[in-house]
């Protein structure tokens, strides 16, 4: 357990507070020290590794031998569904806790996207940073933040711009291609080129374990996140792995290049896969499986600093994505946005600290229940307005049997931008408005145009057939009132409104 070090003065105290409450971050917030009341409500706080991938489908996770023995350690979610199955939106709602229609954050790019919404809705003052570093914790952020972050952009008269909440900041605009790219340590720019030491996850992997050894060496409890860019596309893998899985090739699921009876009109009509398709449908998966090599070994690598650290058994390490991914799925090809299983449903690994080992819980979790998850770990209060819950009580092996039935998922129709790495006018599609409600026993969308989906994920796991047209119209009505009580609740009624 982390040390309680010896109580400041109350002068220092003061100063502490003063200086924390403008929000300066980097190097300069490590030279204040926290109030004494901070210093002995941290001493017992366990700490927090969140390992975030980037468009990583479940079907990828057997190829990632380190987090298969988180899983065999550890608690697995089975059904983790994503509030909205695109990068930015998504991360909104990791670092608030909320649903996107109250994150204000609907897409990539935009008036109601990026970087620049979160921002000028106010989200970075109330996010699971600023509140765990109001109880003493070491914060860092490492590798992507969202979409529209720009290390040499000039913003709220800081150049790089750090948000409040992260005493260590190493943040990269664009590090998809895994080579020369600009790194904001702090409010310092970083340049790396195009040797194998400067792929990015790599670099990341060392700064994490530098910075879970800084934090041990201060007796300071603490919270790194570490976001990278794979799989996501281009899906560079490290220069070593670059041959590993060879003549790989995607899943044939039963929805491999097949279209569900009844499709919406968005989709009814695509042809079926051509061979060259398939072939960089395979191609794609193949690297994506590669580039996730070097996050499988930042994984071991940091497991074994924890250990040399002596905070192993303190510390949880949390394993998930911020969205998934098809790949040839409903005669898709490379893409998410859908409300499909392949890109709302992704990986969520849990170990730690009272962790039910070995165990996979079905619980309809979100990641709306991240940042109330961490705060909770950290002591801090969860404020009324958090759509999401903790997930602790369901950590410990507990039932999940009082726990929410049902998961929003909502989407907004982007345009093709040259700005957008989703919607640049590649491969991807991206639906028409829609929102739709997930349980364990099916998936429920509503379409702007009035077109409906409903899957039966009992029979139909694969969900290839579309039953919306043979429901009763009182069934209808019933499914329409329980999404709409979720598509517009907030806060604390968003726990019964996930129980339809």
């Amino acid at each position: 357990m982390i040390r309680t070090r010896q109580i400041l003065t109350s002068l220092v105290g003061v100063l502490g507070l003063v200086l924390a409450a403008r929000n300066w971050p980097g190097e300069e917030m490590e030279r204040v020290s926290p109030t004494a009341a901070q210093e002995a409500a941290a001493a017992n706080r366990q700490n927090i590794i969140f390992v975030l991938t980037d468009d990583m489908s479940s079907n990828l996770l057997k190829y990632m031998p380190e987090v298969q023995k988180l899983q065999a350690q550890g608690t697995t979610f089975s059904d983790y569904v994503v509030s909205n199955s695109l990068c930015c939106p998504s991360r909104s709602s990791i670092y608030t806790g909320q649903y996107p229609h109250n994150t204000g954050v609907l897409a990539n790019t935009g008036p109601k996207g990026g970087f620049d919404a979160f921002h000028d809705n106010g989200q970075e003052r109330n996010t699971f940073a600023t509140a765990l570093r109001s109880k003493g914790y070491r914060t860092a952020m490492m590798g992507k933040y969202l979409n529209g972050y720009n290390p040499t952009a000039r913003v709220d008269g800081q150049k790089p711009y750090v948000p409040p909440g992260w005493s260590q900041w190493d943040v990269i605009g664009g590090g998809y291609k895994g080579f020369n790219y600009k790194l904001a340590h702090n409010h310092k720019i970083e340049k790396y080129g195009h040797q194998p030491k400067d792929y990015v996850t790599d670099v990341l992997s060392k700064k994490g374990s530098a910075f879970v050894e800084k934090s041990v060496a201060a007796n300071k409890p603490f919270m790194l996140e570490l976001a990278l860019f794979t799989p996501h596309g281009p899906s560079r893998p490290a220069p070593r792995d670059k041959h590993a899985f060879p003549g790989l090739k995607a899943p044939r699921s039963p929805a491999y290049d097949e279209l569900p009876t009844d499709a919406p009109p968005w989709l009814a009509g695509r042809n079926r896969l051509t061979q060259g398709e398939k072939n960089k449908i395979d191609k794609k998966f193949r690297k994506r499986a590669q580039s996730l090599q070097a996050i499988d070994k930042m994984i071991g690598d940091l497991r074994t600093t924890l250990t040399r650290a002596g905070v192993a058994d303190e510390t949880y390490i949390v394993f998930g994505s911020d969205n998934g991914f098809h790949l040839g799925e409903y005669r898709l090809e490379a893409g998410k946005q859908t409300a499909f299983d392949t890109d709302v449903r992704v990986p969520l690994v849990v170990a730690g600290p009272g962790v039910a080992a070995g165990r996979t819980s079905n619980a309809q979790v979100s990641n709306i229940d991240l940042a109330p998850t961490f705060q909770k770990i950290g002591g801090a209060a969860v404020s009324s307005r958090v759509d999401g819950h903790s997930l602790l009580p369901l950590l410990d092996g507990g039932t999940d049997a009082n726990w929410r039935k049902a998961n929003l998922i909502e989407h907004q129709h982007a345009e093709r931008s040259s700005g957008d790495p989703d919607n640049d006018g590649g491969e991807s599609v991206s639906p028409p408005d829609y929102h739709a409600m997930r349980t364990d026993s099916y998936t429920y969308v509503e379409y702007r145009s009035g077109a409906k989906e409903y899957y039966d994920l009992e029979s139909d796991p694969y969900q290839l057939h579309n039953r919306a047209d043979r429901l009763s119209a009182g069934r209808l009505a019933n499914l329409h009132d329980a999404l709409t009580r979720l598509r517009n609740c907030s806060g604390d009624n968003c726990w019964s409104a996930g129980h339809p």
